[in-house]
């Protein structure tokens, strides 16, 4: 089984949620849907691995503080393919 990423709300009021997400190397978040739309600022470079519906895995590279913005309804399990702990912080609109 795979160890699970974790998560650390910082804020979750009526407009925003703000999660602080930590990946041990290996680590997943676990199939998921984003019910809002949101923004992603990694903390460290590196890749993700993307998994989705189908099964069909893609990586992301990210750059540590360059944000990207993704539209609600995306499903799907990220995974921790690094040697290292990956961070990054998630915003979403409510």
């Amino acid at each position: 089984m795979m160890e699970k990423a974790v998560p650390t709300v910082f804020i979750d009021n009526d407009r925003t949620r703000v999660t602080e997400w930590r990946f041990a190397p290996g680590a997943a978040t676990g199939w998921h849907r984003h019910d809002y739309a949101y923004v992603v600022v990694p903390m460290v470079s590196g890749q993700l691995q993307l998994v989705d519906a189908a099964g069909n895995a893609t990586f992301a590279e990210l750059k540590a503080g360059v944000p990207y913005f993704r539209d609600a309804g995306i499903e799907h399990d990220v995974i921790n393919p690094n040697a290292f702990e990956f961070v990054f912080v998630e915003t979403e609109f409510k």
